[in-house]
């Protein structure tokens, strides 16, 4: 039999895709309760970014009705903009040491098991943990919303599997987290919102580009991709430039 997974609620996924009776707001929900109606808060390959706003979540789904695009439009409107600033001074270590599960104020946090891990099991299929843990992940299934390709992953080709910061710390720091406090920092870099695993070759590819720069290869995910990356900015209080602003509005329109 295949191992059962965790979500996010709490509930037991089965491998044959059954809920088990009782558990309320399921990642594998129908959806009917999405924001705009027309499309589902949940597909087989994840949730609107929509219905998901702390990104506690799995998967990335596309946003495709009109409605959710026009509420996607609205959201990233929001956004406040200024130019890009130098990286001068920017390190990894200034966002704290990577994946640490002791930042306070995010979701998942001080709960036994590194970021990585963390993202690995909300986010993957048919996952394996190593003997005697529940916490390191070994083996996996995960689709890349990136590229909308499916993933065998294991533990012995690690890289294979990336976690993205949808907002690159490195671009943070340039629009004004070199002002912020450690704190704050650290809990951009292990916010499950700011996160995403997905293919190594992709993640090494977008580096710490924003929108007007890069975008994930598959043009279907590029709207919510670009709510995710508006719902961070906005959650921390970080502008993005003009550019990418305008970009992230264009890949949303109908």
């Amino acid at each position: 039999m295949r191992a059962a997974r965790v979500g996010a609620t709490g509930c037991v996924v089965l491998a044959l895709g059954a809920v088990l009776a009782g558990c309320k707001g399921s990642d594998l929900s129908s959806g009917s309760g999405s924001p705009g109606g027309g499309s589902s808060a949940s597909d087989v390959h994840g949730t609107s970014p929509l219905a998901d706003p702390d990104g506690t979540k799995p998967g990335l789904a596309a946003i495709s009705s009109e409605k959710d695009k026009a509420s996607a439009r609205d959201l990233i409107s929001k956004l406040a903009t200024k130019g890009r600033g130098p990286k001068t001074g920017y390190e990894r270590d200034k966002f704290g040491y990577a994946w640490m599960d002791t930042v306070d104020g995010v979701p998942l946090a001080r709960n036994g098991c590194d970021t990585r891990n963390d993202l690995l099991k909300l986010h993957g299929q048919d996952v394996e943990f190593r003997k005697g843990s529940d916490c390191v992940v070994v083996s996996m299934d995960l689709h890349d919303p990136y590229t909308g390709k499916d993933i065998a992953w294991k533990k012995a080709k690690a890289t294979e599997v990336q976690i993205d910061h949808v907002v690159p710390l490195s671009y943070a720091w340039q629009m004004g987290a070199s002002r912020w406090s450690r704190e704050k920092r650290q809990q951009l870099a292990n916010d499950v919102l700011n996160l995403l695993p997905v293919s190594g070759s992709t993640n090494s590819a977008k580096g710490d580009s924003g929108p007007a720069s890069w975008l994930p290869p598959s043009k279907a995910i590029r709207c919510s991709y670009s709510v995710r990356f508006a719902q961070v900015a906005l959650k921390y209080q970080l502008p993005v430039t003009g550019a990418d602003k305008n970009m992230m509005l264009q890949q949303c329109r109908a």
